[in-house]
């Protein structure tokens, strides 16, 4: 009987540090072994309700640390593979534009990213060719006041596929896949905005030829 009670208090403590932990793995684990020590409690006490009651808890956190577990592997393989933006080809609607067309200016007001079907666009500021099958005006996203960064211009005949910021949003946290692509992306259009800033500032200050 001494030890049982002993074996109560453990189970107990465990429940309460659960409550304590910030994150949902070692929650559910702390929280399983104290399951099955209160089941042990239970039985040799005995407490019937109490065997019952965490005998029914255990499959419940066993099932939910396997669902975390699964989701964590899912977001690491999605972090490591590339995007076919087919999938996402359903949400969006086409749009056509013509050489010399401007498909948005910066400053201008941001509610929408586009992905490029055909033809070539251009990236003013930073005079970047864009090529079909990337996406443009995600920045704007990013941005508190969703205000385009950059103007992009036609110097082709385009065709493109746009989407919503708030369809962008849904589809960020239901696909792991897409939301690190997307982590990808805005990475990469910052940095070549860092290098182009690095260029001027390097060109500002060579001296200028006699």
């Amino acid at each position: 009987m001494h030890f049982t009670v002993i074996l109560g208090f453990i189970a107990g403590a465990l429940y309460v540090a659960s409550h304590y932990m910030k994150t949902m793995v070692p929650l559910r684990i702390c929280e399983i072994v104290s399951n099955l020590l209160f089941v042990v409690y239970g039985f040799m006490y005995p407490s019937y309700p109490t065997f019952v009651l965490y005998g029914i808890l255990i499959p419940l956190n066993s099932l939910r640390l396997y669902e975390m577990l699964q989701l964590i592997k899912k977001v690491r393989t999605s972090s490591q593979v590339e995007l076919s933006m087919d999938w996402l080809k359903p949400f969006m609607h086409k749009r056509s534009y013509r050489k010399g067309d401007v498909l948005f200016n910066k400053g201008d007001h941001a509610d929408e990213l586009f992905y490029v079907v055909s033809g070539s666009c251009q990236v003013r500021e930073l005079n970047l060719e864009l090529s079909p099958g990337q996406i443009v005006g995600e920045l704007g996203f990013l941005t508190t006041d969703h205000r385009r960064t950059q103007t992009i211009e036609c110097i082709e005949d385009v065709e493109v596929l746009a989407i919503t910021y708030d369809k962008v949003s849904e589809l960020y946290f239901q696909n792991p896949t897409f939301g690190f692509y997307f982590l990808r992306l805005t990475s990469k259009r910052l940095l070549q905005n860092v290098e182009r800033l690095e260029r001027e500032l390097q060109a500002c200050r060579q001296p200028a030829p006699a």
